[in-house]
């Protein structure tokens, strides 16, 4: 029975992973500009970010993102990959994980998907986490459940789970390009 749920969790990773890949490779910019867009600004955020991540356990995180904002006057987008770890203090249990979450216009919500690995250092599990939030400025707050491998011995880390984030801007690029008339 466990041989099957491998089995799909692999297709899944793999079909999730191409479809972020495709998107990567169709696009040379992470923003193309459309033709009826005569200025088009694009920004390029990089920073670490400091967050609490609250479930069942709590833990802290710690992480560095990049963002890619193409800005406009309607339906800014939002683009962003981060990797990071987090602990949880009361019962030892270290999480790495690396996602992606995007904004579609300036007061929607974010969504997103991060493939996890935790560790209590005598076992380990991975699996993925759908998340679903919201961002102001330097604050993100974002919800979402775990799915992890199954094991009977090591249970005690965060399933369902509420996080905030503050991210701290250090490096920032600005591209602004006026299209050609033709």
């Amino acid at each position: 029975m466990w041989g099957n749920k491998r089995i799909l969790l692999i297709v899944i990773i793999g079909l999730l992973g191409s479809i972020f890949s495709s998107k990567a490779q169709e696009k040379t910019k992470l923003f193309p500009r459309k033709t009826g867009n005569p200025i088009a600004l694009s920004v390029v955020k990089t920073g670490p970010y400091f967050g609490v991540q609250r479930g069942k356990y709590t833990a802290i995180e710690i992480g560095m993102q990049r963002q890619w904002k193409n800005v406009k006057l309607r339906n800014a987008e939002t683009q962003a990959l981060h990797t990071g770890f987090n602990y949880a203090l009361s019962n030892h249990v270290l999480g790495y994980e690396i996602g992606y979450w995007t904004k579609q216009s300036r007061l929607s919500l974010t969504y997103g998907l991060h493939f996890d690995f935790r560790t209590n250092f005598d076992q380990s599990r991975v699996g993925f986490s759908p998340v679903i939030g919201y961002k102001i400025s330097l604050l993100h707050l974002q919800t979402g459940y775990t799915f992890l491998t199954p094991s009977a011995l090591f249970t005690e880390t965060n399933r369902f789970f509420i996080r905030l984030r503050l991210t701290l801007i250090n490096d920032r690029s600005i591209e602004f390009n006026k299209r050609k008339k033709r």
